[in-house]
């Protein structure tokens, strides 16, 4: 029988199979190596990309916390500002008041009376002067009560006057009607509520 030796054959096949898991080992390594740096790359553009997007959304909730303290200062100062245009319609409104309370004045003095001095703190007049008697103070309050600008007086000093001269001189306090007062109480009142 023949003898056929196999050895160089095996050696080659063996050398060749472990050259191919060689290759083959070495191409997986690099396609490992290539799909673990493209998703690296992909993973870090997408972290740069959300990085962009947090830093424009910080940036434009900065300018909006701005626009939101401008718009809270600029409701402040339209609250200040209407503040003010009541303030001014009302004087705008009372200032017939005042020529009222004089002319009142003027026609509820009665003969007799004389007026020293006027003095208004808010709505209250504070009436100084010179009768020739005390029941001319008397008719004096009683025009007051009855007058349209003018309520409420209470006398508050009479001194009967000595050294040769009659009469007295009196202090007396009285309150000023305001139809504004009555407007804002009818503004205020609630629909369907009595003298509304």
């Amino acid at each position: 029988m023949p003898q056929i030796n196999l050895l160089p054959w095996r050696q080659q096949e063996r050398v060749r199979t472990q050259r191919e898991f060689t290759l083959a080992v070495t191409a997986v390594l690099m396609v490992s190596a290539a799909v673990t740096l493209f998703t690296s790359w992909g993973i870090s553009a997408a972290i740069d990309r959300q990085q962009e997007r947090n830093r424009l959304l910080k940036h434009e909730i900065s300018e909006l916390d701005k626009q939101i303290t401008e718009i809270i200062g600029l409701e402040a100062e339209k609250q200040r500002m209407h503040a003010r245009m009541d303030v001014v319609e009302r004087l705008q409104r009372s200032r017939p008041e005042v020529v009222h309370v004089f002319d009142q004045l003027a026609r509820t003095v009665p003969d007799g009376v004389y007026l020293t001095s006027v003095k208004q703190s808010d709505r209250r007049l504070e009436l100084i002067g010179f009768a020739q008697s005390s029941t001319r103070v008397s008719t004096f309050m009683r025009n007051i009560e009855a007058s349209q600008w003018l309520a409420d007086p209470q006398l508050q000093v009479i001194e009967t006057l000595k050294q040769g001269r009659t009469g007295a001189d009196f202090t007396l306090l009285a309150m000023q009607k305001s139809v504004l007062a009555d407007e804002d109480q009818k503004a205020r009142r609630p629909a369907g509520a009595p003298g509304s």
